[in-house]
């Protein structure tokens, strides 16, 4: 997505505040005398003077992990399927922006990094793009960002890295793309092919859609301009490319365009369509969506193993009450066949005990629900059940609802808030720790363990091993940057695994003499109009909340664990206002907002299942193949698991709702007469 798809979300008259301070910061860009770190030229010439100085390949072993980061790219290494490359990326501190151009080697199997050290190596950047092939990673295009934001230079340079060296070397050949970043290239056989893209040229940000080719045969570049009447996607920046066999599929987006509405500049889209590319005539067409196709969602990421694609993340802004808008960063995970071209959602498989597995071997394999086919052209169709088809699996669901209720007070009991901060009570005689990554060890359910929501990660695929490294997710107006690596065998499809867990991310707010130059800036802009006042108050509460919300800037995402924990510390100590905000938080993080994965308050594991049994015998179905019994057995697990996971938050939940609707049927009239003072004002 790039710089200019980062959300904040935090109320209309914020958002209009913002949108004038924007407009204030281009045009001062083009007048304003610039401050040395804005001088990009300056600080890349100074860059390119320390890389001289370089006059032979350094490679450092088994060094620290590299720093947090997004927008990096991250290879499997061609001769080493067990080797990921990762160069390049950005991080931001609420202060200042660092653009990286180092290049790390990481061995899966030692769990070891390698930080290798290049003469002639590119310069620094972010939103670039990587394809290995050979002994060979080709890189193109990029950004790199002042570190006041102020300055954006964008690349067109082209490089070749030698795996076996470790040397670089940059191609100059004619007809390469115009400056980008954003854009997306992928391998097929022995070309490069790469598509779209943006470029920032201060007064604008221009989107592209233009296609171009690199031979590396011939090392020729090639624009493929559309025929007449030809279908073509839109212009977008930050969508997906991946290939299958002889065609390129090209998946979502994001997009500006001037806005009809007075009050902003410009809207972003959010592209949701899907195209397929014939390599060989170079025609587009578009793909019908078909399955269960995730929502949309900007900033995600996809890779393809075998016949199938899959997704990862994402953000999705709501609308709230109040003109309150949510990012909410996403951690789901879906699949797109390849072959029959259908969406369906992946969800884990659920271990099963000797018991369950020696019960399941003995079972027929030949019983189905019904005689219709399977409309996903992947076996039967797993349409709705009679009840009394589910009867096994209800009354299963009735016994085992008590042990949940009983997992739920342990596990709220067992973790708890000590003055302010997280920490973990004596768990099989272990001294407690204020440390939040502790309690997930210690939780009773640890087993939940996956990459919280975010966006701009990386995602590779090495054997049968996926890997996810990185992204970055918000937390109010903080930006988190990760450095976290998760690996999930797709052969077994049973549980992430945390290679890597997220270090403390840095913020650093912003000084008092910016606040007053910005508040300055923005009176002068807005004529001192009511609506900043508002904002003022609003922006105070805020430094109100901050050691609230300092609780969960270590690894992002909130936990099963962690939620309870922070809603039965925090909850009387919250106002109405904070603890609508935690509410949506603990929602957003946990993936509350999906009827088909989140049972509803009160309801009970059999009317859950009852509820959503297509759902999860779809997902099911995914793992198995199988049909029948055994796959509404399959579901029920699912569903069961998912349940399990959810209930100890969702109960705490439903208590801090309703406490929050007592206290706001209480201040009614308080409010009501609050409201009319403002209006004078």
């Amino acid at each position: 997505m790039g710089k200019k798809t980062k959300k904040v979300g935090k109320g209309k008259e914020k958002t209009e505040k913002k949108t004038a301070k924007s407009e204030e910061k281009k045009a001062r860009r083009e007048t304003k005398k610039l401050s040395p770190e804005d001088d990009i030229d300056a600080i890349l010439l100074s860059i390119q003077k320390e890389e001289a100085k370089k006059k032979e390949v350094h490679v450092e072993e088994n060094v620290a992990a590299p720093s947090p980061r997004s927008n990096c790219t991250l290879n499997i290494n061609p001769l080493k399927d067990t080797e990921l490359i990762l160069y390049g990326g950005e991080f931001y501190n609420g202060s200042k922006t660092f653009v990286y151009g180092d290049l790390y080697r990481y061995d899966v199997e030692k769990q070891e990094w390698k930080l290798v050290s290049s003469p002639n190596s590119p310069p620094p950047r972010s939103a670039h793009q990587a394809v290995a092939w050979k002994n060979y990673l080709y890189i193109f295009g990029g950004e790199f960002t002042s570190p006041n934001q102020e300055r954006f230079h964008h690349y067109k340079d082209f490089w070749m890295l030698d795996l076996k060296t470790n040397q670089w070397e940059q191609l100059n050949f004619k007809g390469s793309p115009s400056p980008r970043s954003g854009h997306r290239m992928v391998l097929h056989k022995h070309k490069i092919i790469l598509f779209g893209g943006f470029y920032d040229t201060l007064r604008e940000v221009r989107y592209y859609n233009d296609l171009h080719i690199f031979d590396l045969d011939q090392f020729k570049w090639q624009e493929i301009k559309p025929k007449l009447g030809a279908m073509w996607p839109s212009a977008r920046s930050g969508f997906q490319f991946f290939v299958y066999q002889d065609e390129v599929f090209l998946y979502g987006g994001y997009s500006k365009e001037v806005s009809s509405d007075k009050s902003i500049s410009e809207k972003g889209i959010v592209h949701s369509d899907m195209w397929s590319l014939d390599p060989r005539t170079w025609e587009w067409n578009k793909v019908k969506k078909s399955g269960m196709p995730p929502g949309p969602r900007a900033g995600f990421s996809m890779c393809v193993h075998k016949k199938r694609a899959m997704l990862f993340g994402g953000v999705v802004d709501m609308e709230m009450e109040g003109d309150v808008m949510m990012s909410l960063f996403l951690n789901e995970l879906y699949g797109f066949q390849l072959d029959n071209r259908r969406w369906y959602p992946l969800e884990l498989r659920k271990e099963k005990s000797t018991k369950d597995r020696s019960k399941k071997s003995s079972e027929q394999r030949t019983t189905s629900f019904d005689n219709k086919k399977y409309s996903n052209d992947i076996g039967e169709e797993p349409t709705p059940n009679d009840p009394d088809e589910n009867i096994e699996y209800h009354e299963e669901a009735e016994n085992i609802e008590s042990s949940i209720d009983e997992i739920s007070h342990n596990l709220t009991r067992k973790i708890t808030v000590i003055d302010g901060s997280l920490s973990a009570a004596k768990l099989d005689g272990k001294p407690g720790t204020s440390e939040a990554k502790q309690i997930l060890q210690n939780s009773v359910l640890s087993e939940t363990v996956k990459p919280c929501g975010r966006i701009n990660s990386c995602m590779v695929v090495g054997r049968d091993m996926l890997y996810i490294y990185g992204g970055m997710m918000e937390i109010r107006d903080q930006e988190i940057t990760l450095d976290d690596l998760y690996s999930l065998n797709l052969s077994k499809l049973d549980e992430w695994k945390c290679i890597i867990p997220a270090s403390e991310s840095e913020w650093v707010e912003a000084s008092e003499d910016e606040d007053d130059e910005e508040d300055e800036d923005a009176s002068d802009g807005e004529g001192g109009s009511d609506s900043n006042d508002e904002t003022d108050d609003g922006e105070d509460d805020d430094d109100d909340d901050n050691d609230v919300e300092a609780r969960n800037n270590g690894s992002g995402s909130l936990q099963v664990g962690d939620a309870v924990a922070i809603i039965k510390g925090e909850k009387k100590n919250l106002r109405r206002k904070e603890k609508r905000a935690r509410i949506e938080q603990i929602r957003a993080n946990l993936g509350l907002s999906d009827a088909q994965r989140t049972p509803t308050p009160g309801e009970s594991l059999k009317d859950f299942y009852k509820r959503t049994n297509l759902y999860w015998q779809m997902a099911a179905h995914e793992h198995t193949q199988h049909t029948g019994k055994e796959l509404r057995k399959d579901g029920f697990d699912l569903a069961e698991a998912r349940y399990k996971e959810l209930k100890p938050v969702l109960d705490e939940l439903a208590i801090l709702e309703a406490e929050q609707k007592a206290e706001e049927a209480e201040e009614a009239e308080t409010s009501s007469r609050k409201r009319g003072k403002k209006k004078n004002k």
